[in-house]
């Protein structure tokens, strides 16, 4: 659906709710000049998103055309059922990871014929809305989970709403949604915060080895732990499911040590396929993609610099890290190039004085 242009937003949109993910909604409809605006229950957060141009104070007189409804999960099907009986003509979706309750709750209320579900695909450990960005949305899956009654023009006012803040939107039923999240975000955050609470037991000097894939593997668990506890416990079944499934397979690993070494490399091979299809950019698999190692000095400029030789040699990159060694005043950068042109990169490179390898 990239191919997609948006639609028009037929007037104000409301955003209920400046947190990280409703002051983002704002802030990338401001760029498009729609019209936006901004309810929170704290005022202080309204004034903060409306400082960074995210939009303007609801008043009385506003009518909105869509309400996108930005809240903690544990209060997303009252706010939407407020909101359509507030706003009798206003279509309403909301941005929550967990939809099939939500969608249950709604279609009791009158008026649900006017919402369809929606859910972004993007997020930071960190939170509230000086935590926001215009960018946060940038080809990113929106999830759009009408319900059985919702109105042709809600499901296109969602469509049209995360095409305008650069999401790739991706229509799906809300259970079938859930079952997905659980698989690719629920779970990942339970992991990344097991991994991460094992450190508090660290010895020593352990910790001083850590390097890059520690650091990888337990971003997340910095995540907002109250908003976390509400999205395991609202999807609780499907996230259950998916961990009962990798306790058996943390079984077989404990089995497997030191004692079968053919069932080991099993778990590992199906870690690797697994890794290959996770989609990268514009919905290729990672696999297609060249990595190339190049060492850069940390110092002002440097990045620039790497930047402008890459894209002097005519290689398009395709994804960017930088890390960093403890001790070294040297990053690395990691830059992923489409698949057979990362050795010309490296001699590109390697020819302006870079140390670059893959």
């Amino acid at each position: 659906m990239t191919a997609l242009s948006p639609g028009a937003l037929d007037g104000a949109v409301l955003v209920v709710g400046c947190g990280l993910i409703g002051t983002s909604v704002g802030l990338a409809l401001r760029t498009h000049d729609v019209d936006v605006a901004l309810l929170d229950a704290l005022p202080a957060n309204v004034e903060v998103a409306v400082s960074r141009g995210a939009g303007r104070p609801l008043t009385d007189r506003d009518v909105p055309f869509l309400v996108v409804v930005a809240v903690p999960p544990v209060a997303v099907a009252a706010v939407v059922a407020d909101a359509l009986a507030r706003w009798p003509d206003a279509l309403v979706t909301d941005v929550t990871s967990v939809k099939s309750g939500v969608q249950r709750a709604v279609d009791l209320v009158p008026g649900s014929d006017r919402f369809a579900g929606g859910h972004p695909m993007a997020g930071s450990e960190r939170s509230g809305p000086m935590a926001a960005s215009a960018q946060l949305f940038e080809g990113r899956p929106w999830a759009v989970t009408p319900g059985p009654t919702s109105r042709p023009a809600a499901l296109d006012a969602v469509v049209d709403l995360a095409l305008h803040v650069g999401a790739v939107p991706i229509i799906m039923d809300s259970a079938d949604h859930d079952r997905a999240v659980a698989l690719v975000s629920h779970v990942p955050q339970v992991m990344s915060t097991l991994t991460a609470a094992r450190l508090n037991d660290a010895e020593g000097n352990h910790l001083a080895l850590a390097g890059a894939g520690l650091r990888d593997t337990t971003r997340i668990a910095a995540s907002d732990s109250a908003l976390w506890l509400d999205i395991l416990g609202t999807n609780a079944q499907d996230v259950k499911a998916v961990l009962e499934l990798v306790r058996d397979d943390l079984d077989r690993v404990i089995g497997a040590l030191g004692a079968d070494d053919a069932e080991l490399e099993r778990v590992l091979e199906s870690g690797r396929r697994g890794t290959a299809l996770i989609p990268g950019k514009h919905g290729s698999q990672a696999s297609s993609v060249d990595v190339v190692h190049v060492q850069v000095a940390d110092r002002p400029g440097e990045l620039s610099r790497l930047m402008t030789d890459t894209g002097e040699s005519g290689v398009n990159i395709e994804d960017l890290r930088l890390d960093h060694d403890l001790g070294r005043p040297v990053g690395l950068a990691e830059i992923a190039v489409a698949v057979g042109v990362g050795d010309s990169l490296v001699d590109a490179l390697t020819s302006r004085g870079w140390t670059a390898y893959r």
